[in-house]
């Protein structure tokens, strides 16, 4: 990761230099000033962009997203490819914040795409000491803070669907949809989050999973889901 300068920054996020320069006056931006010039570093700018898509609306969420389509000259990833059935557990065994967050990564490590379930369970509790990520809505989006490309050979999408709902976040949110997000990479972790945080604002998904008694119906939800939202938006 490196640091980037306002037009460098302007670029990145597809919005003018003045914008930039607002922004970061404004404390809206994560940035320094270095003998009297702004910069930004590039890993904290993901995190900033992480955080607007988890507390978005549907409009700020279409020109986040809009901007992760810009930066990446990779095609977008399936979800329906990266949360194959055999990544779904439904239903999910899992009674305490440490034991959902360790059993999502033994459930993501199945394909062996993930080689170490305990080094990716433990950066992705230190995430969510961090800032939980459990939603409002019963879902929680786990995933560590920096992509464990040492521990990955691709990105991998994990779900499990708790039979009861889990007091999950230090508020006691109580949560029973859990998604891990393992990505290889910061553009590909965005771009998975953008996607996924639109599909669980939809009512009619979550009843629709609450309500499904199989790995296979919920993967059919899902693809569904994804469908649906790639008819009208690209991610």
């Amino acid at each position: 990761m490196e640091d980037l300068d306002i037009p460098q920054l302007a670029e990145y996020l597809h919005i003018t230099p003045d914008q930039v320069r607002k922004m970061a006056t404004r404390g809206n931006l994560p940035g320094r000033r270095v003998g009297g010039d702004w910069r930004f570093n590039e890993a904290e700018i993901h995190h900033w962009l992480e955080e607007r898509i988890g507390l978005s609306d549907q409009g700020e969420l279409d020109q986040v997203r809009a901007v992760l389509h810009r930066q990446s000259d990779a095609p977008p990833q399936n979800l329906s490819e990266l949360c194959p059935v055999d990544l779904i557990a439904n239903p999910f065994v899992g009674r305490t914040r440490g034991s959902v967050i360790r059993n999502m990564c033994e459930l993501a490590s199945r394909t062996g795409m993930l080689w170490d379930a305990p080094a990716m369970a433990e950066a992705v509790a230190s995430r969510e000491k961090l800032h939980p990520t459990a939603l409002d809505c019963g879902v929680a989006l786990l995933h560590p803070r920096r992509p464990q490309t040492s521990i990955l050979a691709e990105s991998v999408v994990a779900l499990g669907v708790c039979p009861t709902a889990v007091p999950f976040s230090d508020t006691g949110q109580l949560t029973d949809i859990f998604f891990l997000i393992c990505s290889y990479d910061d553009s590909s972790h965005l771009r998975i989050l953008a996607k996924l945080s639109r599909i669980v604002s939809d009512e009619a998904f979550l009843e629709g999973v609450r309500a499904s008694d199989t790995p296979a119906d919920t993967w059919a939800l899902l693809n569904e889901a994804e469908m649906s939202l790639d008819e009208h938006h690209a991610f």
